[in-house]
């Protein structure tokens, strides 16, 4: 039987594996439920900023929830906030989120030092909890979660004015994105380097409906390629998350370089892995489904999911904090059944 490290990796290169694993990466895609942390005692906001208290939490996701890795962090401002942006951190039952970007304008940008973000005190909390999970819990697949560098640049950037910025001001739009992406990569490598089994890349801003195909390719394509060809040169594989629609970005989509492609419940994922030549996909059990609906409703799709030839299983796009554990358990427990 392989372990869930084992299980994942090969699900991810494209090895054989005896089922396909269950997993929620972390980021946006965070699985601290409210009623995780009302069992466990370990909670949120302060499971955000030491390591014990984030690998506390990490473990009790998986401990409690079925999910087969450790998904770091629980949320998707380390980044901006290490890059100048503030950050309401939330509490028990609301995730944090961006407060003020640190800029109106990509023209206003002023850049640090590569390798900046590692350096504050969240994301160093990251980088070790990873470490001190990868090494007590080998077989578990610590996943590094990554926010995408459209995302990012737009959560320190004014997103309104960013967005309006890459036609107006492209020169200046593209500066400031590979910038971004150079300090994502410096931070993912450090999460491989202590001990990551995967980098996931969840970039909601980088939609078809956002940017369209062209911008799409410009912007999205290119900077989550660099990102995801770096982190292959360390050893590791990659999940990239889009949201939203695919429909009109599929050409699009065959571009990139991750080794998953994880889509919002929206897509049809036979239909999607059919379309891009039997390209490795993920999800995408409904967000909304597995809060609002009943343990029986989301057994009853997961199994119907099954059959769609999916590689990973995973929730579509987040997971909210008041989802009832009992709907994810019927989620994990009907994949393991496989």
């Amino acid at each position: 039987m392989l372990t869930p490290k084992e299980r994942l990796l090969n699900a991810l290169t494209g090895k054989a594996a005896d089922r396909p694993p269950v997993i929620c990466p972390g980021g946006m895609m965070n699985a601290a439920v409210v009623d995780v942390m009302n069992k466990t005692g370990n909670t949120l906001p302060d499971g955000h900023f030491t390591p014990e208290a984030m690998s506390r939490l990490a473990y009790d996701v998986y401990e409690n929830t079925g999910f087969e890795n450790f998904g770091i962090p629980f949320c998707m401002t380390v980044e901006a906030e290490a890059l100048g942006s503030s950050v309401d951190f939330g509490s028990l039952k609301c995730e944090p989120k961006i407060q003020e970007e640190r800029f109106m304008s990509v023209k206003d940008v002023a850049f640090v030092q590569e390798g900046s973000i590692e350096k504050q005190p969240r994301a160093e909390a990251v980088i070790q909890s990873i470490y001190a999970l990868s090494k007590k819990y080998p077989d578990v697949p610590a996943i590094g979660s990554l926010t995408g560098p459209i995302s990012t640049a737009a959560s320190i950037v004014d997103p309104m004015i960013f967005l309006k910025e890459l036609r107006r001001e492209k020169e200046r739009a593209h500066q400031v994105i590979d910038y971004v992406t150079n300090q994502l990569i410096s931070y993912a490598k450090q999460m491989a380097d202590n001990g990551a089994s995967v980098i996931s890349i969840a970039d909601p801003t980088a939609t078809g409906e956002i940017l369209g195909p062209k911008m799409f390719e410009e912007y999205a394509v290119c900077y989550l390629n660099k990102i995801a060809d770096a982190v292959h040169e360390a050893g590791i594989p990659v999940i990239i998350h889009i949201c939203g629609d695919v429909l009109m970005i599929k050409p699009q989509l065959k571009q990139l370089h991750g080794n998953v492609l994880s889509v919002d419940a929206i897509a049809d994922l036979k239909s999607l892995k059919d379309s891009l030549e039997n390209q490795r996909t993920m999800g995408n059990i409904s967000t909304y489904l597995l809060e609002f609906s009943d343990a029986e409703k989301v057994y009853q799709r997961t199994k119907h999911l099954l059959t769609k030839n999916i590689d990973v299983l995973a929730p579509a796009c987040g997971l909210s904090t008041s989802t009832p554990l009992e709907n994810i358990t019927a989620f994990t427990a009907a994949v393991k059944e496989q």
